[in-house]
């Protein structure tokens, strides 16, 4: 069983969190509000289930191993009113695209894990935005409070984390009927190219692709294979993921699995934890350490390599293939200075974990309109050099993630 001991009550509880220091919470408006949203979500029926989590922990035991890759893909930020039917369809087909590309690159399984049906909240620099001399609390994502600055629209309101969950759950129930119902069938991977992209030089080289993979099915069936038979050609496994950034939201979707007896946290299959709240005695970690989701830490340019073995032992210390990633948010201009000592250093610790490398919210510099913003080549130069490190440090259990 995952778990560690909290001092205070001498076993882990999904409550244990609460005896830590906690980072990057809303101020809510009052305690009773907030008690009551938090209890209604504990009612509620779980999102995901403790026989996927464990599914989706063995898969990423394959690729810890070499055997294969993590396609980590979706949005910084999901938001209420972008909640579509055709708004899923396309990012679902966007990660279907890249993810058949990469599994004929490779030649191994391509585990698909969407930031989807969850990543509703967002931590923040700074706890309060000041424009034209009002100051109010900052945008904490659609979960908490509103974009719009107004004094109303930033109140951080506890009921948006049902509203959260609501729409988490319609997002779910859309994509296991895409990918379990057809639209995932490998033989409709011409349709999975975008129109926008179709007659760009990326939208060519992907029908070359998706061609040759139809020819490779068509001989597959001349030599009486039975196509119709075979359930993977037909269905993929989709994962879901979010940064367990609202302790309260999450501790309320924990869920006792029946078939184990260890806690998940049944609101994603896999969750992660930021770069601004990994402190190795903070409640993140706290709370993570004790649920059997898969889970996974964000590592910027300042992470240490003692500091990165001390997260592994407290989140991994039976050292258990898929249960543990590191994702790696250098910056193109840092990650072959700061990311060796990191991999010698867990390397010589004995864990398993997968390596990822996140390569968007490393490179992020602010626009002149105001919004942030990367550069392309900084985007690809840094999944590069993660590569080129990684193949230099001899790491086989090396995957690349992007957000």
């Amino acid at each position: 069983m995952t778990g560690s001991t909290d001092s205070t009550t001498g076993t882990w509880e999904p409550s244990s969190w609460r005896q830590r220091r906690v980072e990057q919470q809303p101020d809510w408006p009052d305690d009773a509000s907030l008690d009551a949203a938090l209890a209604e979500l504990a009612r509620k029926p779980p999102l995901v289930f403790a026989g996927e989590a464990r599914t989706l922990r063995e898969s990423l035991a394959e690729v810890s191993e070499g055997r294969g890759f993590l396609l980590h893909a979706g949005d910084c930020a999901e938001s209420f009113d972008d909640l579509s039917a055709d708004g899923i369809r396309d990012k679902l087909k966007v990660i279907l695209q890249m993810s058949v590309v990469l599994t004929y690159s490779t030649g191994v399984p391509c585990v698909k894990v969407g930031r989807i049906a969850g990543q509703m909240a967002k931590p923040r620099s700074a706890p309060f935005e000041r424009r034209d001399g009002v100051e109010l609390p900052s945008f904490r994502g659609d979960m908490v409070n509103e974009l719009s600055f107004s004094a109303e629209t930033r109140r951080p309101d506890p009921r948006r984390m049902l509203r959260g969950y609501d729409q988490a759950a319609a997002t779910l129930n859309l994509l296991r009927a895409f990918t379990k119902g057809g639209f995932a069938d490998l033989s409709r991977v011409h349709q999975w190219n975008q129109e926008f992209v179709a007659t760009s030089r990326e939208g060519r080289r992907y029908e070359q692709v998706a061609g040759e993979i139809e020819r490779a099915l068509r001989f597959m069936a001349a030599c009486g294979i039975d196509l119709d038979a075979e359930m993977q050609l037909h269905q993929v496994d989709f994962y879901t993921s979010h940064e367990a950034l609202l302790l309260g939201y999450e501790e309320a979707l924990t869920r006792r699995d029946s078939l184990t007896g260890d806690w998940f946290d049944c609101s994603a299959h896999l969750l992660w934890i930021g770069e601004r709240t990994r402190q190795i005695d903070g409640a993140h970690v706290e709370f993570l350490s004790g649920v059997g989701n898969p889970v996974a830490v964000k590592l910027g340019p300042e992470a240490a390599p003692d500091e990165v073995v001390a997260i592994c032992e407290r989140l991994d210390p039976d050292r258990s293939p898929g249960r543990l990633t590191l994702v790696t948010r250098m910056g193109a201009s840092l990650v072959e200075e700061r990311l060796p000592p990191l991999l010698a250093a867990v390397e010589r610790a004995g864990h398993p974990v997968v390596w990822a490398c996140d390569p968007m919210h490393g490179n992020t510099f602010q626009h002149e309109s105001g919004y942030k913003t990367r550069h392309f080549d900084d985007v690809l130069s840094e999944i590069q050099r993660f590569f080129d490190v990684c193949r230099s440090a001899e790491s086989g259990r090396v995957e690349c993630t992007s957000s």
